[in-house]
């Protein structure tokens, strides 16, 4: 698979949470990056990520400053969009336990989504998860590292949605830690705090399939 990345402009919502940690590994791979803070910077990059940190907190921050309506209208445009741990939960059209008046959601991937289950940052953990579906770019190995910090778990998908990484739970269910729904990528997890790049690429191979802006 080819490294695609310069002719992409990326952008992070960074109002709160890991952001940083995406611009890093993007401009590793060559693309560039703009911190996405007002409602008209998005007409002018070609993919988005909504980075991990505390879902309610960016949900909010993101409705004070009038983001709310123009990321939904950047999902239901079907232009691709990347939601790591918080952002999963901001994307989901369903929460369990979501309170009547709780934090505004951007949805558009058809999953239900228990946004506490791996618990406090205390209960934080890393592992290897067994990625078939995500290409492999210098080696062959179809694992890659996982660090979940109060990561969310998807509980129920649409017929849209491919699962493309899942952990097995002490009591032998099988949890949806990462999925694919045409242009939306999520994933329980934060690739952004790992050595592997293969989840930024494969947005980035995403991104490129829905622009057309890459070689072939």
């Amino acid at each position: 698979m080819k490294k695609h990345g310069s002719m992409l402009r990326i952008g992070i919502l960074a109002l709160q949470g890991a952001f940083i940690d995406h611009s890093k590994i993007l401009k590793q791979l060559g693309a560039s990056v703009v911190e996405v803070r007002k409602s008209e910077q998005l007409d002018h990059i070609d993919g988005l990520i909504i980075p991990g940190g505390e879902s309610t907190s960016i949900g909010l921050i993101a409705k004070r400053w009038g983001l709310i309506e123009p990321l939904r209208d950047w999902v239901q445009a079907g232009k691709p969009i990347w939601g790591t741990c918080a952002g999963m939960v901001l994307l989901a059209e369903r929460i369990e336990g979501q309170k009547a008046e709780g934090q505004p959601l951007l949805g558009g991937l058809d999953v239900t989504v228990n946004r506490n289950y791996f618990g406090r940052q205390a209960d934080s953990f890393e592992t290897l998860l067994h990625t078939p579906q995500v290409p492999a770019l210098d080696d062959s190995s179809e694992f890659c590292s996982a660090i979940f910090i109060r990561a969310p778990v998807i509980t129920a998908t649409g017929t849209a949605v491919e699962s493309l990484a899942s952990l097995s739970a002490a009591d032998g269910d099988m949890l949806i830690v990462a999925v694919r729904q045409k242009s939306i990528l999520a994933t329980a997890f934060h690739p952004e705090l790992t050595d592997d790049t293969r989840w930024h690429q494969l947005f980035l191979d995403m991104v490129c399939e829905s622009t057309k802006l890459c070689p072939i």
